[in-house]
């Protein structure tokens, strides 16, 4: 067959120069028996060579090769100062926590430090009330998150009420009046606390602020006098 030709003119104007692009060749002329070449199990199967291709091109070795890489973890640096994680089990196990973990706060009523976050200003306890009625009356400065993990209770100002198993969200600035109901033996709620809780009386005056640094003070001055030590809380503080 003759070889085709393409032409093509240099840039400077010169006369053209004619290139022969190659044969092309049949390899089956030099293709071995696959049997020769391909592992037993592989005999018949191309599509399972070691360089076989999908449909899109990229090789089998490349697929491996890219999943892989997916599942390895950072191979990078961390940044420098970056808290350490803070991972702690069990804790929606209530009834089986060490009794000397909740640290009192008022009769009935304790809360169980998991994230004191001094540099940031925000806190992460689980409160446990044993008892019903009115707790206190607050305003919040920042935003709380709170999962109800046992009981029930609501804020007088509101309708709504903090069921077992829900979640609410109370804005910044809101003033209200906690209540557990009769009835509820137990209340066990985990808020997450950004800022701090001004305790007023019922027309908004302030007596008593608390935070993240007086919840730190009150765990260190407990944890000393069950035997822990103060030191105790330094590891959920962040």
């Amino acid at each position: 067959m003759d070889q085709p030709r393409q032409t093509a003119r240099s840039g400077d104007g010169d006369a053209a120069t004619t290139h022969v692009m190659p044969q092309t060749v049949d390899i089956t002329l030099f293709q071995e028996d696959k049997e020769d070449i391909l592992p037993k199990h592989h005999a018949t199967n191309t599509s399972m060579s070691p360089t076989a291709t999908n449909e899109n091109g990229s090789s089998a070795n490349g697929a491996r090769a890219k999943l892989d890489e997916k599942a390895a973890p950072y191979q990078g640096e961390q940044p420098y100062g970056m808290p350490n994680d803070l991972v702690i089990p069990g804790i929606m196990d209530i009834d089986g926590t060490d009794e000397r973990l909740w640290v009192p706060q008022a009769p009935d009523v304790s809360f169980r430090p998991l994230l004191l976050s001094t540099s940031q200003g925000y806190f992460v306890n689980i409160l446990r009330v044993k008892k019903s009625g009115i707790l206190s009356r607050h305003q919040h400065t920042g935003p709380v998150h709170a999962f109800t993990l046992k009981g029930k209770w609501h804020y007088l100002e509101h309708d709504w009420w903090a069921t077992e198993g829900g979640y609410s969200m109370e804005p910044p600035g809101e003033t209200h009046t906690l209540e557990v109901p009769e009835g509820v033996d137990e209340m066990v709620t985990l808020f997450h606390v950004t800022g701090a809780y001004v305790y007023v009386d019922p027309y908004g005056k302030a007596e008593k602020v608390e935070d993240v640094f007086s919840k730190l003070k009150m765990a260190r001055e407990h944890y000393e006098k069950v035997g822990l030590g103060a030191g105790f809380v330094d590891q959920f503080i962040r």
